[in-house]
């Protein structure tokens, strides 16, 4: 199969780290040039020690599985012949404790909302279908035991 890999570079900066004052900014960097500045959910970490408009790996976990999905529906939907204009999807994830008393994403609600063009279109129960070949195939989520429900 293939491997991935990402680079994770924090600093302090001067900040005072052992009192727990210190900035959880730091950087994702991609193979491919791509880089966020990402940091500790504000959920978790109170400001100033963390910024809403940073990235936090819960939201990167809720938006892999959701994009991870969706690329495996649009494939489906493009060899079935359906032609789709837009794809849009608001997950959501829910953090809690799991049945081992850990906290974990326990639970993510995809949504996709799918614009169709053309003669051909899907009917509900096949768009379901689609949903459920596309589920079962995505990586991401077959490598997670949190709970992902589909609506649609």
């Amino acid at each position: 199969m293939s491997n991935y890999t990402a680079t994770i570079e924090w600093n302090r900066n001067g900040e005072d780290f052992i009192n727990n004052k210190y900035s959880r900014a730091h950087q994702w960097k991609f193979d491919g040039g791509a880089e966020l500045t990402a940091t500790a959910s504000p959920h978790i970490v109170p400001a100033p020690w963390t910024a809403e408009e940073h990235i936090d790996p819960e939201e990167a976990f809720v938006a892999s599985l959701s994009s991870c999905h969706m690329l495996f529906f649009l494939s489906f939907a493009s060899r079935d012949g359906f032609q789709i204009d837009s794809y849009i999807d608001k997950p959501s994830g829910l953090m809690s404790k799991n049945s081992n008393g850990k906290t974990s994403m326990t639970r993510v609600v995809i949504s996709p909302e799918v614009v169709y063009s053309g003669d051909k279109r899907p009917t509900k129960e096949v768009e379901k279908s689609l949903h459920h070949l596309a589920h079962e195939n995505c990586f991401i989520a077959n490598s997670v035991n949190t709970e992902i429900e589909i609506n649609i």
